[in-house]
């Protein structure tokens, strides 16, 4: 089984001002492509997961990054390094999604220690991309635990998750 592809972004930005003769502008266009071939090196991921996930009001789930996930090919999923996360909150969501802040065997080289997290808002997400041979290194049975929590009570949530790795 293999794996190819590329992380692209693509963000534009127009800022105006209307000004007394005429409408000034300031255009920003922004784009990288990162492509990631089959391996384990650097530029490289030989995994791959997503899932569209669903919470309950103020529910949490904790992801094991170290062989219990399952691919779309049915096959499990032991990533030792992630090389690209991408974590999008459906936008009609009420409460955030949050992610990180697992304190046992959590997965933290992404987001520095214990207690950390990071807030995706409702229609927002969250990209991070690490394509150097090093990569968010995952350490079974220790650092492989991806805790994903609603923020809040009343209403579930929704999230898609992918995971883009390499097994060594």
């Amino acid at each position: 089984m293999g794996q190819s592809g590329a992380v692209k972004v693509d963000l534009t930005s127009i800022l105006t001002s209307a000004l007394d003769l005429a409408t000034a502008q300031a255009a920003l266009t922004y784009a990288k492509n990162i492509p990631l071939t089959d391996g384990t090196g650097a530029n490289q991921a030989d995994q791959v997961w997503h899932d569209q996930r669903t919470l309950g009001a103020s529910a949490n789930e904790t992801l094991d990054l170290s062989g219990v996930l399952t691919n779309a090919l049915g096959a499990s999923v032991l990533f030792a390094r992630i090389k690209a996360i991408l974590i999008f909150a459906a936008a009609d969501n009420t409460n955030n999604v949050l992610v990180g802040n697992t304190p046992t065997n959590g997965w933290f080289t992404w987001c520095g220690a214990a207690g950390n997290w990071i807030i995706v808002r409702p229609g927002g997400l969250m990209l991070l991309v690490a394509p150097d041979a090093t990569g968010y290194t995952v350490t079974a049975g220790t650092g492989d635990d991806l805790k994903i929590t609603n923020s809040g009570a009343g209403t579930s949530i929704t999230y898609d998750i992918i995971l883009i790795g390499a097994t060594a």
